[in-house]
């Protein structure tokens, strides 16, 4: 098992390559602690897909922070961006909330 850690979405975005599934795995966390000088509500999401390399399974991982105002539809905004994204460099790419990461550890153990 290796999980691989993107700093940025672009390094993410080369590595799709390598997918083995057509499902970009997403989940949305408010980050709770972290305070802006604006009203705005900080969240991040987590991208995730798997690849396989030889006989080994590869989760890639990336985090992207998102604020927005408590009146904005920027969490919509941001998957269809992210969306528009994926269909450039793969039209079958598709986003799907859920949280692989622990289904893959936990069947790696």
């Amino acid at each position: 098992m290796i999980v691989i850690f993107c700093d940025n979405i672009d390094d993410f975005i080369v590595f799709l390559e390598k997918k083995i599934m057509n499902e970009i795995f997403y989940e949305i966390k408010d980050i709770k602690n972290h305070i802006t000088l604006s009203n705005g509500i900080n969240s991040e999401i987590v991208l995730h897909f798997l690849a396989k390399i030889s006989n080994t399974l590869i989760l890639y991982e990336t985090k992207q922070n998102i604020t927005k105002s408590s009146d904005s539809k920027n969490r919509e905004e941001v998957l269809q961006s992210l969306q528009h994204i994926f269909n450039q460099v793969d039209p079958s790419l598709k986003l799907v909330k859920g949280k692989i990461r622990e289904i893959f550890l936990s069947y790696s153990s």
